[in-house]
């Protein structure tokens, strides 16, 4: 009894904090669309001016208290003009300050759309700060997607996601991106290329072996998982397997609960060669063969390398499972710019 009491209170507690949440979010945004269409208004616009959100923010704080600062009620006013339900009437795209996102409501259509009610405030404070849209929509579909608590969503702007995402794609896959997140369909959708492991904190410059890798990865086991993305689950280290009397160790093995198949990864020090593109295929074999369950697709495997010689691992690859990546790891966080510069060749 205490027992059922309990969770039934945890669960109440929970059902409050998001209906709060809900609330809270819905009211900053319509706080937000009572300033701008009070602006709208010609005169009182030319009465005010600049001082509108100062004078605001002293009259709101002398009725309620903390809450409605000049920085507070700024950030209200943005939430609404960047989160707008519905189709974007053109004195709304004027009111848009931002000339970046302006030419990419223009040139991509609206991808703006009403704020969602399971991301808290403080989820869209740090969501304000971006302000390439297509950007803004990806961390917000994927902080959903895969239920960002704020360190996280922070952390994953920081290591630059969706740039890393983006890279790989087209034009339309970039905007499919920005409006639906990365949505995990097929095994290609786990690769990050590079992916960042920051959170392992090597020294630079670095001086570190493969074990060494895997054992900080072990020790920081949450980190890794939310660099890989939603789905993972961990199944071993240095997972032996056994082939004409001779022991073999796979670095890492996880299941995809999502794609219903196990993920092997092995990890290089520094260049991925054609015969660890063998032997990762070895790998898959082994486990299709001998560890699947029944009901599970074919084995994943990817090789997480810090250097890759493209065309020698598109040989390596000629006629290998389709279900084989090598993808290339850092240890530091990216050059932001150098892949933004990447993305803004395709538009």
């Amino acid at each position: 009894m205490v027992s059922q009491i309990s969770q039934t209170f945890e669960n109440g507690q929970q059902h409050a904090l998001v209906a709060i949440n809900s609330h809270i979010v819905l009211t900053y945004w319509k706080v937000g669309q009572y300033i701008v269409e009070y602006e709208q208004n010609g005169n009182d616009r030319a009465k005010y001016g600049s001082k509108l959100i100062a004078t605001l923010s002293k009259d709101l704080t002398l009725l309620h208290g903390r809450g409605f600062s000049i920085s507070n009620l700024k950030r209200m006013r943005q939430f609404y003009l960047e989160f707008t339900i519905g189709a974007k009437p053109s004195h709304q795209l004027q009111l848009i300050e931002n000339k970046s996102v302006n030419e990419a409501l223009k040139n991509h259509g609206s991808i703006i759309a009403a704020p969602s009610r399971v991301l808290s405030w403080s989820h869209y404070i740090e969501l304000l700060k971006i302000d390439d849209p297509l950007e803004r929509g990806f961390y917000e579909k994927q902080a959903i997607i895969e239920n960002w608590s704020i360190p996280q969503l922070i952390r994953q702007k920081k290591s630059s996601l969706y740039l890393r995402l983006a890279a790989s794609r087209d034009k339309e896959g970039i905007l499919k991106l920005a409006r639906e997140g990365n949505r995990i369909e097929k095994p290609a959708d786990l690769i990050r290329d590079p992916a960042v492991f920051d959170f392992l904190e090597v020294p630079e410059p670095y001086q570190i072996s493969e074990s060494d890798i895997e054992s900080r990865i072990i020790s920081r086991l949450q980190q890794f998982l939310l660099e890989m993305g939603k789905g993972f689950a961990f199944v071993g280290r240095q997972y032996r397997i056994t082939l004409g009397n001779r022991p073999h160790y796979i670095d890492l093995v996880f299941y995809h609960y999502i794609l219903k198949c196990f993920v092997l990864i092995d990890l290089k020090r520094e260049n991925a060669d054609y015969q660890d593109v063998g032997q990762m295929n070895m790998y898959l074999g082994y486990f299709e063969t001998e560890e699947n369950n029944q009901g599970d697709n074919p084995p994943v495997g990817i090789l997480l390398a810090r250097e890759k010689d493209d065309i020698e691992v598109e040989y390596a690859m000629h006629n290998v499972s389709s279900q084989l990546f090598v993808s290339k790891y850092q240890l530091y966080l990216p050059q932001k710019e150098k892949l933004k510069e990447l993305i803004e060749r395709l538009f």
